[in-house]
């Protein structure tokens, strides 16, 4: 063998039997192979386990599906390259022409946009309530063949309560599927209610750091099975490099997620009592209106906590100007505080009326509580909120 060819076909290093990795290894490659042409086609044809093609599937990758499936409960994962991959993908593979979708006001602004534009181009036709109209969830589900109900909970900004019992129990007796979107309330939750899947953005708590964008959907084998052709053929796959950040991340999830909430507990409680602030939706607080639903349902009440800055827009304004730890940007999960001004929430899509159901003002703000010292946090919260009242 010349020099330029055992480069290209190196001698392979095997890990004698007994000796393994401690930490799960990145296999950086898009292609697999067997050894001879008989055992490529046994695998092709689904009589052998393996990996040949990473946009079907990569080791790393697996790795990573079977630790948020056991975290969420369920059996099956398919991973992707954000969040709304998650989300669109899942959505194009389980509807077609002629389906209906249940979705809410409450809910991600690019997941609205999926299922009423994008869906909608394609003959998917929808409906739009708020989350807390369980008659008129009901009277949907009755009155129109659904396939499809489409959730969060909490919702995004304003940490709704869904009551997932009755939405899963209203679903399953009219023959639609049931798909929460978790993030907020994160991966170790809501795993008790015959949810049909679970999206997840694994840009938020799964990696923590901010430094990797990943998504996923959650089920049972039976529907991720039905899924993983069409999400391959898709193709918005997440990296094997990606996947293994975001398993690095998973080893300090629980650790993260329970400091983060303790603190939000801490800066609900403190906005709660400040002249500036009209509101606070923290559902760990016991005045929001679904904190005994929160307290049932949930085993922790999350990370994000939003307010209402007395003043409107301006003030908001000055307030998210004034703070010194919590960085104006998008997402959340992450070790730094993050806050998103009313400027920055607009809902285009929604009419006034629509807004104001979903409880969003002109002084709406969302705070994302990090891992800095709660006490900093504290202070910065309020010399920012004395500067918002200027």
């Amino acid at each position: 063998m010349k020099k330029s060819t055992s480069i290209i076909h190196p001698q392979e290093v095997v890990l004698p039997p007994g000796n393994r990795a401690l930490v799960m290894p990145i296999y950086q490659s898009v292609k697999f192979d067997f050894e001879t042409l008989d055992e490529t086609l046994q695998f092709l044809h689904g009589d052998r386990p393996g990996f040949f093609y990473s946009r079907a599937a990569n080791p790393t990758t697996r790795h990573l599906e079977l630790q948020l499936a056991a975290m969420q409960g369920r059996d099956d994962c398919l991973v992707t390259g954000s969040g709304v991959c998650a989300i669109s993908q899942a959505l194009l593979a389980l509807t077609k022409q002629g389906d209906h979708v249940l979705c809410f006001l409450e809910t991600y602004n690019p997941t609205r946009y999926l299922i009423r534009r994008l869906l909608g181009r394609f003959g998917v036709n929808s409906t739009m309530l708020s989350i807390e109209d369980l008659p008129g969830i009901e009277r949907v589900l009755r009155t129109t063949p659904t396939r499809l109900v489409v959730f969060e909970s909490p919702t995004n900004p304003v940490t709704k309560i869904a009551d997932i019992e009755a939405i899963t129990r209203l679903a399953q007796a009219h023959g639609a599927l049931t798909m929460l979107d978790n993030t907020f309330a994160g991966l170790h939750q809501h795993a008790q209610y015959p949810i049909d899947l679970y999206v997840h953005s694994l840009t938020k708590y799964a990696s923590g750091a901010g430094d990797v964008m990943g998504g996923a959907v959650i089920a049972r084998s039976d529907i991720i099975r039905s899924l993983r052709g069409e999400f391959g053929t898709l193709g918005g796959i997440l990296d094997p490099h990606a996947a293994f950040l975001i398993a690095r991340g998973l080893k300090t999830y629980y650790l993260r997620y329970a400091a983060q909430t303790i603190a939000a507990q801490r800066v609900a409680e403190m906005l709660a009592a400040h002249p500036q602030v009209a509101k606070v939706h923290y559902p760990g607080l016991p005045g929001h209106p679904q904190h005994e639903l929160a307290r049932r349902q949930m085993e922790q009440f999350g990370t994000i906590v939003t307010l209402d800055v007395r003043g409107g827009e301006a003030a908001a304004a000055r307030f998210a100007d004034a703070l010194k730890y919590f960085s104006i940007t998008a997402s959340l999960g992450s070790t730094e505080s993050l806050m998103v001004p009313p400027q920055m929430m607009s809902s285009r899509d929604l009419s006034a009326e629509q807004a104001a159901l979903a409880g969003v003002t002109d002084g709406t703000v969302r705070l994302s509580i990090g891992l800095e010292d709660i006490e900093d946090l504290i202070e910065d919260l309020n010399q920012a909120l004395e500067r918002a009242a200027a």
